[in-house]
């Protein structure tokens, strides 16, 4: 069989000079309208996207290749969010580029992707650390061992969600099962995902149920994050919440979007043993 013939990705030219144009900044309004919060209403959260860049280089003065690794984080309250694979060719663009010091270059991806966003976006060089896994469990309670049959797999079922407002907790849950499609190569997304609430206590097997119908389901990983808290947020009627999901790699990138309720603080920096 021919390379040509094989059911692979086709090519795509690599970046062989530094191209901010690479990125491709979308508008959160796309993926809002459908949770019903439009253009210009107060969000009913707060939060941001967290990346962490494993694959960043660039040459020094001299020619001489430099690498690192880099966190860079996106406000929730940005016009747009940045389209993974171009954040991906963008960052690649710089390969070939030479620059006069690492401070050059974070003030330069800085520059670019806030430019992209819309709003200042924070780029520091370095990683949050890897949670050692019982570490960061803390007292969250992981659900996916609950016995449960799922049969919906091709859209959200915020109906599975359910909370007995008689019984009020202040909890963490957790799952390692999220899972969606990529809404532009149809590629599979995974992610571990964390809810921290108080108040009427949720039915863990209907949200099990709930996240599980994520499946086949296509759409950004920031959106996704978001349709969660504001199912959450309508159907259990915390007086706290947070959901913050942890994506594996793709690309030499992860991303860790992460909502709150206004005023709470935001969930800490950390990274999973699967990122």
């Amino acid at each position: 069989m021919a390379a040509h013939d094989l059911p692979l990705g086709r090519t795509v030219d690599y970046p062989r000079g530094y191209d901010p144009s690479l990125r491709f900044p979308i508008p959160r309004a796309h993926g809002r309208a459908g949770l019903g919060i439009a253009a210009g209403d107060a969000l009913p959260f707060t939060g941001a996207d967290r990346w962490h860049a494993y694959e960043l280089g660039w040459l020094d003065t001299r020619g001489k290749p430099v690498v690192a690794t880099a966190t860079i984080t996106v406000p929730a309250g940005s016009p747009q969010l940045i389209e993974s694979k171009s954040l991906k060719l963008y960052l690649n663009s710089l390969n070939a580029a030479r620059f006069d010091d690492g401070e050059t270059v974070r003030a330069r991806i800085a520059h670019d992707l806030s430019h992209a966003a819309g709003v200042p976006v924070h780029v520091a060089f370095g990683l949050p650390p890897v949670a050692a896994d019982a570490a960061d469990a803390g007292e969250a309670i992981l659900i996916d061992a609950l016995d449960i049959e799922c049969d919906a797999y091709d859209a959200p079922r915020p109906d599975y969600l359910a909370a007995d407002a008689g019984d009020i907790a202040d909890e963490v849950l957790r799952s390692e099962l999220l899972k969606s499609n990529c809404p532009v190569t149809g590629q599979p997304d995974w992610a571990s995902v964390r809810i921290a609430y108080r108040g009427p206590r949720i039915d863990r097997a209907g949200l099990l149920r709930y996240l599980v119908s994520f499946r086949e389901h296509a759409e950004f990983h920031e959106q996704c994050v978001e349709r969660i808290f504001v199912d959450l947020l309508a159907r259990c009627r915390p007086e706290a919440l947070a959901v913050e999901a942890r994506y594996t790699r793709r690309g030499g990138l992860d991303i860790n979007p992460w909502r709150v309720l206004p005023g709470a603080p935001a969930p800490a920096a950390k990274r999973d043993q699967r990122q």
